[in-house]
């Protein structure tokens, strides 16, 4: 999980390209890179960008070790040892652009923007994606189950299951910027200041002679931080009165049980019964946790049938995005320094969704003065007149151009910020609770109709018309070429 050393954290494709670009004398040639994914994770209505930090840190910290450079002397490909000794010097020296971490995103607008010369740019593509794609995809699913559980507390439980270490701390952190409110992970604790929760497992009931005997001397350890796993033998019949028993015993100490965590057997049922026994009993106060595969359809399904539970420890279903294990994203050249003039390039493929919009881009969100609701996305040119009240900003859908709308009355937010500047970080990193209040502000200027889990609401994504001209006039230009 350290920062340093990831100068081969990449595919051995780049390493090729930069080479032939260096063999080449193309390598100093200037490149701008936009990071963006074609298609919304979970059928959900928005995605929620994480993972900057960890870029900035990558690319602040971006050097070949001498272990790096004699492995690279090593490859079949034979480098030239004149290529290694430049690696040797390597630096991002070029300007990045980037949302801000808690971001609401959609499809096809820029989330990062690269400027650089080629050889750095194609360097940092694979680690830029891999951090983006990875965290962001979790802090989607995390929001989603959020938008489920509404005021509920949601704990992180995912680390067992998540696919090695990196995976799990990091995703940790993207689950508690969309909402979560602590982590079972200890280490992502240490590292970012992530509250920590956690009970016992059924291993220490186990270990007893008696469930009694293992709720009470776990009690008097931690009397202060008390949740009972209360369905190793028989939830309602042996778990539930011994837990009960165990409360009594805190409550003539000074002390109150904090909560009984169900982990099987039929949730919505079980707290229920669960919740009357221990009102019955005078412990109103003491709250239902529960666990066993949870995500936000299930979490919605068990609110439905009136389940009784307070906490939602979630785990496996979180942590691998299992309903959706990857987000998608690419990265794609967007203009390059040809003859010493920087020119507009574009992808065209036989997949309509896969074709780029050519140019460097900037995006605002266009946020409606009297409601304060965002109306859609705008992505321009640099060079075009920026969106700002007075300017009658005509919005079209790029797939549907006949669909129009003009805007008045409205603020332009630039949802691309300067993260580097030939090289130097000019972004201050905010705290992690800063995210999380960011994410909570970017939530409440979208109607819920764009939020909510089934059925979204499309919001729209609208290019300005110089932008869409040049892409049908490149678009066409190729064709009259292959004819």
């Amino acid at each position: 999980m350290q920062t340093m050393g990831l100068a081969l954290h990449t595919d051995k494709y780049q390493i090729n390209m930069m080479y032939a670009h260096w063999v080449n004398g193309t390598h100093q040639q200037k490149a701008t890179f936009e990071a963006y994914f074609r298609k919304l994770p979970f059928g959900n209505g928005y995605a929620v960008f994480a993972g900057l930090e960890r870029i900035v840190h990558y690319i602040a910290n971006l050097r070949f070790t001498d272990d790096d450079i004699k492995y690279l002397s090593e490859q079949e490909e034979n480098y030239d040892s004149a290529f290694l000794e430049e690696l040797k010097q390597f630096r991002f020296s070029g300007d990045m652009y980037s949302m801000k971490e808690g971001a609401l995103v959609f499809p096809n607008e820029p989330l990062i923007r690269v400027e650089s010369t080629i050889m750095e740019a194609q360097l940092i593509e694979t680690a830029l994606l891999n951090f983006m794609n990875f965290q962001t995809l979790i802090a989607t699913k995390a929001s989603r189950i959020k938008q489920v559980a509404g005021n509920d507390m949601l704990l992180e439980f995912g680390t067992r299951r998540a696919q090695e270490a990196d995976a799990a701390v990091w995703g940790a952190r993207a689950a508690y910027i969309a909402g979560f409110d602590a982590t079972s992970n200890m280490l992502a604790g240490q590292k970012f200041g992530i509250p920590t929760k956690g009970t016992h497992a059924h291993s220490w009931v186990q270990s007893f002679a008696s469930e009694q005997e293992a709720f009470n001397t776990y009690a008097k350890v931690l009397p202060d931080f008390v949740s009972l796993l209360v369905d190793t033998f028989d939830t309602l019949k042996s778990g539930v009165p011994h837990a009960i028993e165990t409360a009594k015993m805190l409550e003539s100490m000074g002390k109150r049980l904090g909560s009984i965590r169900l982990d099987s057997g039929d949730l919505a049922y079980l707290s229920i019964k669960a919740r009357k026994m221990l009102d019955d009993a005078g412990l109103a106060y003491v709250k239902i946790v529960a666990s066993n595969d949870l995500d936000e359809n299930t979490i919605f399904n068990l609110k439905a049938q009136g389940a009784r539970i307070d906490t939602w420890g979630v785990g496996t279903q979180l942590i691998t995005a299992s309903d959706q294990p990857s987000l998608g994203g690419v990265y794609k050249l967007v203009e390059h320094e040809m003859d010493g003039v920087i020119v507009p390039t574009i992808k065209i493929s036989g997949n309509p969704e896969k074709v780029t919009t050519p140019g460097k881009k900037d995006v605002y969100r266009i946020i409606d003065r009297v409601t304060g609701k965002a109306t859609a996305d705008y992505i321009c040119f640099p060079d075009e007149e920026k969106p700002h009240d007075g300017l009658r900003l005509k919005l079209f859908n790029p797939q549907h151009p006949f669909l129009q709308k003009y805007v008045r009355n409205y603020d332009a937010v630039s949802m691309l910020v300067p993260v580097f500047e030939q090289g130097i970080q000019v972004y201050e990193l905010p705290s992690l609770d800063e995210i999380r209040d960011y994410h909570k502000e970017q939530l409440a200027i979208f109607w819920p109709e764009y939020l909510r889990k089934l059925n979204p609401e499309f919001y729209r994504i609208n290019i300005s018309e110089k932008a869409w001209e040049l892409k049908q006039r490149m678009m066409a230009e190729h064709m009259e070429e292959e004819e």
